[in-house]
């Protein structure tokens, strides 16, 4: 079947292929939302910053993971399919969460309790290493024409449904339990509730169908794992280029997400309940702003949304930072959030169908994955950790700000970098707007 006349996919197509990525991102956010709570029961030590520390650094552990899964995991996918990847992601993935739901505490287990909620996170971060990379090809691979930036935007979309829904579990157990049941068990609860997805979302991938586009290219030749890593070897240019565009996203979203709940009731001294009430509201926006930036890109094309929003984060994300820090409130947290989720939507809405249309196809799952895993591992996994460190070290709270800014930069740098040569580009994906 040639692409020109492949069948119009329908929204059960796209919740089939986002269900796993779902999942992803609601482990990840649970992990960060009480990480506050696990330094006390997995990784005591006696000072509060050490414990908090070691908790967060494990959140960003998992992230070293990820080039390693998006090598090996992503080879699998541009050889075997999507589908066939998206299942043992979604099945290596599931492994993680069980193992950090029932790991006994440090006081009953000592040492081998963070042993254990160590390799749960590394096991999570190798499967998401190609899990992200996977669901936006296969999105942009079933995409109408003209409406790729539309289709890729739901990759992220549906992770700010896991975002709101993990907020939402946080408001309702701060509600119900209080601080000694959160600390004994309440904490586990949602990490449960991600055990008992996994059979349903197992049921819905299964009844995934391989993209067509994938399809009728190894219908005519299926590339080795020798000719996939040497593709991958000769566009390493392309692929470090990309790692530098995926910079800013990597430490925006964790810095509004994950990181929202132990900033602001921690730094900001706001309570559990209204941090996660933020949260869930960045969620909101992030879903409504992402597809729409992605339509966007769609009509006036990718690189000037790029370098507009980019642009605009580094002009004012400390300022905004420190103009909340200076009278911290509720008010102002919620409006800086938003103005944040603003500009994340419009730079993410585009950011990733852009990675996919300068890959070439024969390593588009292996190029994407690397690039989004390298840069999730040098900055967006630690940002929680390297956050909390540089308001500890200057005194500084507005901190969080410069360092998005300075992961701006880097964004920019790519964006012009990747798109200096727009006729090479358009050749890698001829019905996109790149430039």
């Amino acid at each position: 079947m040639s692409l020109s006349t492949k069948r119009t996919p329908t929204s059960l197509d796209v919740v089939r292929v986002v269900s796993g990525n779902f999942l992803e991102m609601f482990d990840f956010m649970v992990y960060g939302f009480y990480a506050a709570t696990i330094a006390k029961v997995i990784f005591p030590s006696g000072n509060d910053f050490v414990s908090l520390m070691l908790s967060l650094t494990t959140f960003g552990i998992g992230f070293l993971m990820r080039p390693l899964g998006a090598v090996v995991l992503g080879a699998y996918i541009d050889r075997h399919g999507r589908r066939a990847g998206l299942i043992v992601s979604l099945g290596i993935m599931s492994a993680g969460v069980a193992l950090i739901a029932f790991t006994p505490t440090y006081a009953s287990i000592g040492l081998a309790a963070p042993i254990l909620v160590v390799v749960g996170r590394l096991l999570q971060g190798f499967s998401t290493g190609a899990e992200s990379g996977a669901v936006s090809v296969y999105l942009s691979e079933i995409a109408t024409t003209g409406r790729r930036g539309f289709y890729v935007s739901w990759q992220s979309a549906s992770q700010q449904v896991a975002v709101v829904f993990a907020a939402v579990i946080g408001v309702t157990l701060r509600g119900l339990l209080t601080e000694e049941q959160m600390v004994a068990w309440g904490w586990r609860i949602p990490f449960l509730i991600g055990c008992l997805i996994v059979p349903v979302l197992f049921w819905i991938r299964r009844s995934l169908q391989e993209s067509e586009e994938f399809v009728e290219r190894v219908t005519r030749r299926r590339a080795t794992l020798r000719e996939i890593y040497r593709s991958l070897l000769q566009n390493r240019v392309i692929v470090l280029k990309a790692v530098l565009l995926v910079t800013l996203t990597s430490v925006f979203f964790y810095m509004i997400t994950a990181y929202t709940p132990t900033y602001a009731s921690q730094v900001l001294g706001l309570s559990d309940r209204d941090s996660f009430i933020l949260t869930a509201c960045v969620g909101i926006a992030n879903f409504v702003w992402v597809p729409v930036m992605g339509v966007l890109s769609d009509r006036v094309g990718r690189l000037p949304v790029l370098l507009v929003f980019s642009s605009l984060v580094g002009v004012t994300a400390y300022p905004v930072m420190a103009w909340l820090v200076s009278n911290p409130s509720f008010e102002r947290a919620l409006a800086t959030l938003m103005w944040m989720s603003f500009l994340y939507g419009g730079y993410q809405g585009v950011m990733v169908v852009t990675i996919i249309e300068i890959m070439p196809a024969d390593v588009r799952a292996t190029g994407f994955s690397l690039a989004y895993s390298l840069a999730q591992a040098v900055f967006g996994g630690f940002t929680p950790a390297i956050c909390t460190y540089l308001i500890h070290a200057t005194g500084n709270r507005g901190m969080p700000g410069l360092w998005l800014a300075v992961a701006s930069v880097f964004s920019i740098a790519g964006g012009l970098s990747l798109f200096r040569n727009a006729d090479r580009a358009r050749r890698a994906a001829p019905s996109a707007g790149l430039a």
